[in-house]
């Protein structure tokens, strides 16, 4: 029975992603970004679990896989559909490049199902924080009065320029550190506990500004530890 239990919380992450997808459908971004969030959680779970119970195996990791599609694939995809249709008036045509994060996510997913260099660290830009970063945006437009934020999120321009960066960089050969925790010692994480107060910092602050703030965050300071580890060789 045991072995069951991780595929069964991914299969709660694969529920949560259905339904976020069906409010992030009719433009509900604050339910449709409340169940991405849970069926992240739930994808945290489930490796956990499996690793709890020492019953990782394949089937695991084509179905982590599935789940993600939908939960950090298709919603964010749809949201930035939405969010290109409202600021691209005049150029109908111009919402459909937001599905190509979709199309992003899903090569993203099938190349670390045959990428052995991922089970420390990750190579590109995971399709969880990529679909953080998008659902944040509607709800930041939604609750900041800060005006120039506000235009950006509305700019066709800006959001065409996010979907393409997010779309490279969870693809590119760009090294990213895991928050996965060998051991607690101070020297050996150094970077990933400044990741986790300045983080907890900028969330107390500005609230969902910080979301993709977060995420450059640990693009820059991955590209940071990376080339100090190059230099030190």
């Amino acid at each position: 029975m045991k072995k069951h239990i991780p595929n069964l919380i991914t299969l709660g992450n694969l529920f949560c992603g259905t339904i976020g997808t069906i409010f992030a459908v009719q433009e509900n971004f604050e339910l449709a970004a409340l169940f991405v969030v849970l069926g992240i959680v739930f994808d945290f779970f489930d490796g956990f679990a499996a690793r709890l119970l020492n019953v990782s195996g394949e089937l695991g990791k084509q179905l982590d896989s599935l789940a993600d599609m939908v939960t950090s694939g298709v919603v964010p995809g749809i949201i930035m559909y939405h969010l290109l249709d409202n600021a691209s008036s005049g150029v109908p045509a111009l919402k459909y490049f937001g599905l190509l994060l979709t199309l992003g996510a899903c090569y993203r997913l099938a190349k670390f199902n045959i990428d052995t260099r991922q089970s420390d660290s990750f190579i590109g830009l995971p399709t969880p924080a990529m679909s953080l970063f998008i659902i944040s945006l509607p709800l930041i437009q939604e609750y900041t009065t800060i005006e120039f934020v506000q235009y950006l999120i509305s700019n066709h321009y800006f959001l065409l320029v996010i979907t393409l960066l997010l779309t490279y960089l969870m693809n590119a050969e760009l090294p990213l550190f895991s928050l996965k925790f060998k051991n607690y010692n101070f020297k050996n994480n150094v970077v990933k506990y400044l990741f986790l107060i300045a983080s907890l910092t900028l969330l107390f602050s500005v609230k969902y500004i910080a979301i993709p703030l977060v995420i450059l965050l640990y693009v820059v300071l991955s590209m940071i530890h990376n080339y100090g580890k190059k230099t030190t060789v």
